[in-house]
């Protein structure tokens, strides 16, 4: 069934979502704050890994790096594209939308917890490669995996951010659903190196959430999205070569 891995992923985050909420009235400000930077550390080391993975390269018994052009290439232009479009305040808006439809005029950080954990389950290789290969393949095992990941992200995040979290799962079947649907179109553009580019420009931007929630910063990470296209672009333009 087409579909049905993104279908299963947005349940799981409902179901992370609705635990965090229950053990979240449990824990006191000052465990809520200490788990908020285990969840910032995780997601930025689990960022930094990615880049670490994307960049570092074995070359004649040494380290070397590779894609740094790439990488702040596609930085530089997704930031002025997501900056011309502004991402962030469509984002903002349609929180604050879902705020008021969903009776949380008093949760103050509705609107911060839902960006944060709509980046951290949206950005990614796993996001992109799981439903192509459901819509080409019907192989849902990628998001199936993805689903556990994001099921314990969601769970953390809900417990100190609250309840826009769990909406997390909107743009979830958004993105994901539309990979789905395009899987054939987008087959022949989607080649290894293309995937590889993902991980790597999407790794920095779940890095740069992690920072976001540890250094209480606010890097537009929204608007760097694009990064990932061009990204992608890159690579395929470079493979055609």
């Amino acid at each position: 069934m087409p579909g049905l891995g993104t279908i299963i992923n947005a349940v799981f985050i409902i179901v992370g979502g609705l635990i965090g909420l229950t053990f979240g009235r449990i824990f006191s400000e000052r465990f809520q704050e200490t788990m908020l930077s285990a969840s910032g550390l995780a997601t930025f080391f689990i960022g930094v890994g990615g880049v670490m993975s994307g960049m570092l390269v074995l070359s004649d018994g040494g380290l070397s790096t590779s894609g740094s052009v790439m990488l702040a290439s596609s930085l530089t232009l997704g930031g002025v594209i997501g900056e011309a479009v502004n991402i962030e305040k469509h984002m903002t808006n349609f929180g604050e939308w879902l705020k008021a439809k969903t009776g949380s005029h008093d949760e103050a950080g509705f609107v911060n917890g839902f960006v944060s954990a709509s980046l951290i389950v949206s950005i990614g290789a796993m996001a992109v490669l799981g439903p192509i290969n459901e819509g080409l393949y019907g192989d849902h095992s990628v998001l199936y995996a993805k689903s556990i990941l994001d099921l314990i992200f969601v769970l953390l995040l809900t417990i100190t951010k609250g309840k826009g979290c769990l909406f997390s799962f909107i743009p979830v079947v958004l993105i994901q659903g539309t990979f789905t649907v395009l899987a054939g179109i987008l087959k022949p553009v989607m080649t290894t190196e293309a995937i590889s580019a993902i991980a790597f420009v999407g790794s920095v931007l779940i890095a740069t959430v992690g920072i976001n929630m540890v250094w209480d910063k606010h890097i537009r990470v929204s608007n760097l999205f694009p990064s990932v296209i061009i990204a992608v672009l890159w690579a395929f333009i470079e493979g055609s070569f």
